[in-house]
């Protein structure tokens, strides 16, 4: 099976791609993933720039990213990071809630990894889901987070998915919370001269301001075009956040031929409710898949309508 895997991240680096993430679940859970960073790291990409109007090509080491909620960490795996390179991502789900929303531990574990980490010289990115259970403390979660040593923020907002659907109503943020999340975390960024973004797009229609310099605040899905997702069956997803199998790595091939790529790569998805909106050239509705999670097809209402 690993020869398999080996083989599948090799198709990956042949086709184009320079960034391959480790996720999960938890990407620390698997016996054989340092095995594929080593493999992964002995690959060489081909990059493509534009330099004086020419395109030049480069043949460099793919970029490694292992995402984790940091359970698993230890001074051993950050000792591995520093020798490969790897950019490490972190979840930090709140300060007081953090028990709350994880299950496990204490937020006191995930900032001192982040310490450790920042001595190592390893880039780290603070993972923040905010839901209406930690949103009283965002604050405090972002500032802590860079205090301890992160280098940057990924923000996200509560989406429904698996378990979390029945729990929508107590996690779901408001339109006025959403906004009030990303100017916080603006805030924060701009006093410690960091940088984030918000993971998954924003409707352009319920942003109060467009005038964040240190926080990108997308409003177009990137899913099929930038990034897509292969889970641990070997199956291509268009998103992290999707239900939907779309074919199978070892057939990369007939990836372009399928209907629901096709939907994402064309923005074949818009909601009717966005039809005569002045953004419908510069926005996409928000989160497609989770619309499609709540509504029961891809160009349903954003979550945050219903």
């Amino acid at each position: 099976m690993i020869r398999l895997r080996k083989k599948y991240l090799e198709l990956l680096i042949k086709k184009g791609i320079i960034n391959i993430a480790f996720s999960g679940g938890e990407s620390l859970l698997r016996s054989d993933l340092q095995e594929l960073i080593i493999f992964t790291s002995s690959l060489k990409a081909t990059s493509i720039q534009i330099s004086n109007n020419k395109l030049t090509k480069e043949k460099i080491t793919p970029n490694i990213f292992v995402i984790s909620n940091g359970s698993l960490i230890s001074n051993q795996f950050l000792d591995f990071c520093q020798e490969y390179k790897i950019r490490l991502s972190m979840s930090l789900p709140g300060i007081s809630t953090y028990n709350e929303h994880t299950q496990f531990g204490t937020a006191k574990t995930i900032l001192h990894w982040f310490e450790e980490a920042k001595k190592r010289n390893i880039l780290t990115t603070v993972n923040i889901t905010v839901t209406k259970r930690n949103f009283f403390e965002l604050y405090e979660t972002i500032s802590l987070a860079l205090i301890s040593g992160a280098d940057s923020l990924l923000l996200n907002r509560f989406l429904p998915g698996g378990r979390g659907i029945e729990n929508s109503e107590e996690l779901l943020l408001s339109i006025k919370e959403i906004n009030e999340m990303l100017d916080i975390a603006e805030d924060i960024l701009q006093k410690s001269n960091r940088f984030g973004s918000v993971g998954t797009e924003l409707p352009k229609c319920i942003l109060n301001r467009k005038d964040y310099k240190h926080l990108k605040v997308g409003t177009r899905c990137s899913a099929a075009l930038d990034f897509f997702t292969i889970d641990p069956s070997g199956y291509i997803r268009a998103c992290n956040h999707s239900e939907n199998r779309l074919v199978h790595i070892s057939e990369f091939e007939k990836l372009k031929n399928n209907s629901i790529w096709k939907q994402f790569v064309m923005k074949d998805y818009k909601p009717i409710m966005c039809n005569n909106c002045e953004y419908i050239y510069d926005c996409d509705g928000g989160c497609r898949e989770a619309a499609n999670i709540c509504g029961g097809c891809i160009n349903a209402k954003d979550p945050i309508f219903i």
